[in-house]
This record gives structure tokens, sequence and C-alpha cells, in this order.
């Protein structure tokens, strides 16, 4: 059996930690031409290449990336373990979050506070990316829980089991300028009104261009995002009028000095807790997705669904 050299593996980790060879000997009290060294040991023993050049500077290739995560949760266990053996508190609970980009800001916060609850300790990670990434790192047990707008399909190449967190309405909001004008006569007003809208592969952007399609509606598409918060900060700038969910439309309204225009009759947000575990074991997911008994909640459990 080949064992791993955690020494190698701890001047990886540090080089990756600051960014360069230099710094992370100095830090170590190493030679830049040793820690250089031992890392290719490392790619040796692991067959895999975890630094590549870019320009003067180094990055992480891809493998080198998931090395560090296993490295960092070593290197975590490893201070834990030293501060049981010390007899201080460990075992703090983390909740390791994969956000979808299209969900809001203000509805992630809100669709979280359930996991707060659950300990003053609570740690919580949180990294935003496009849904596939957030699988992908799902599957491998680097996320406990995904937050998306759309559940998983049968289709899907994880086996997952989703969880309905919320739902809520749609409504329009936009500047004075914008919606003042366009408020009496909403939803007809949007009728070659100028929209800021989410991309195509979304679900909010399927129904919207249904809801447009039965009234005949033909708006003035000027822009589309994948980042909720980009539709929002160009909605501010007068670009256009744009779609949120009700259940934040007031913060919104406050935060970015818009207002309602009108509400999307039929359209509804939805938002889903994405897990690996059938039967949820992590107090924090647990508390998120309202789970008392497993056996109250199996409707909700089947995969693809």
């Amino acid at each position: 059996m080949d064992w791993l050299n955690y020494h190698h593996l701890l001047y990886f980790w540090v080089v990756a930690r600051e960014g360069t060879v230099t710094a992370a000997a100095q830090e170590l009290r190493l030679s830049p031409s040793t820690v250089s060294e031992q890392i290719r040991r490392l790619e040796e023993t692991l067959g895999l290449k975890l630094f590549q050049k870019r320009g003067r500077n180094i990055e992480l290739t891809d493998s080198g990336q998931e090395v560090f995560r296993y490295a960092d949760d070593i290197f975590r266990l490893g201070r834990e373990l030293t501060e049981f053996a010390a007899g201080r508190q460990v075992g703090r609970l983390r909740l390791n979050v994969g956000l979808s980009m299209v969900v809001p800001k203000l509805i992630a916060f809100k669709l979280l506070q359930p996991a707060l609850a659950v300990s003053p300790d609570l740690q919580i990670s949180c990294r935003e990316a496009p849904i596939a990434e957030l699988l992908a790192d799902l599957a491998l047990h680097h996320l406990d829980v995904v937050i998306t707008d759309a559940p998983l399909g049968p289709d899907a190449r994880i086996r997952a089991f989703n969880h309905l967190l919320a739902e809520c309405g749609t409504v329009f909001l936009g500047t004075a300028e914008l919606a003042g004008p366009r408020r009496a006569t909403f939803p007809h007003s949007l009728h070659g009104a100028p929209v800021i809208l989410p991309t195509p592969t979304t679900v909010l952007r399927r129904q919207l261009d249904r809801y447009f399609d039965q009234r005949g509606i033909r708006p003035h598409v000027v822009g589309e995002f994948d980042d909720s918060a980009l539709v929002k900060v160009f909605g501010e700038e007068g670009m256009g009028l744009f779609p949120v969910p009700d259940m934040i439309a007031d913060k919104i309204c406050a935060q970015y000095n818009v207002e309602v225009v009108g509400r999307a009759e039929g359209v509804n947000d939805r938002f889903y807790a994405v897990s690996v575990e059938r039967q949820i074991r992590h107090l924090a997911v647990a508390a998120m997705c309202g789970v008392v008994t497993i056996a109250d909640h199996d409707q909700d459990l089947e995969p693809g669904e």
C-alpha cells in the first residue's frame, strides 16, 4: 500500500493557500527550491499535475483544486484533533452550501435561516456557481446541500433527492420613471417595454415566456442575466423592468430605489434543496428542509422529482 507523505501535502497546501512558492517558503521557513521539490514528489506519488504556470505566476490545475479541498479537510481535522487532545471543545457544526447563481441572495438568506437556529457555533460555507459544477461537488460530498430554482430531473447523472423549500409569486419592479406610467395597465403595458430577464435556461424565464405568449405581450428584452444580483443592479440604473420573488420585493424596493409595477399572476418561483441523502442526517440541512421525521417527508424525497 502506498502511504501519503503528509509533509509533502502540507507544503502543497501552504503554496496553494499563499499563491506563490516564495510566500509559502517564507511561512514554512524553508528554501523555495526545497518546497518545489517536495511538491514535485507529491505529484509523482499522486500521479497528478497540481500546478500550472500562468505567465510569471502559478495556479492550481483542476486536479490541484480537488487535492486542495481534500488537504483543507485533512488539516482542519488535524487542528480539531489537537484541540481535543488539549481538552478544548471541538466538533463545530459545518454546513457547506452550493448556491445556484439564479437564486436571489435575500432568498438564500431566508432559506438558510432555519439552519442558523440549529447551533450558535454553526459555520456556513457558501459557494455560488453554475448548477452543473455544484452537483458535481455534491456528488463528491464536498457540499452538504445545493439550493436551486428547479428540482433535479430523472435524467440527472447523480442520484439525489429534492426538497421544496419555498414557493412564492413574481412581481415586476422598476424605477419610478419606468414603473409609474405602466402600473395602471399592467401587464399589457409590458408590451414593447424594456425588460431585464433571467436567461432562457432558467425555470422562471420559461414561465415568463409562456405568460407573455398567452397575453400577446412582446416586451423589449434589453438584458438577460444568470446572476440575479446583476438583474437588480441594471434595473436600479433604469435599464428596464425586472421580475423578482414577491416575498423579497419590499426589501429590494428599499435597497435599490425601485417600485412595484404589477404582479405576474400564475408565475411562481420555487426553490429547492438538493441532497444526496434520502434520510437527512445533517442537522442544519434537516432544519432547512423542515424535516421532523423521515416518514413524514418520504413523499418529498423521491429522486428526480
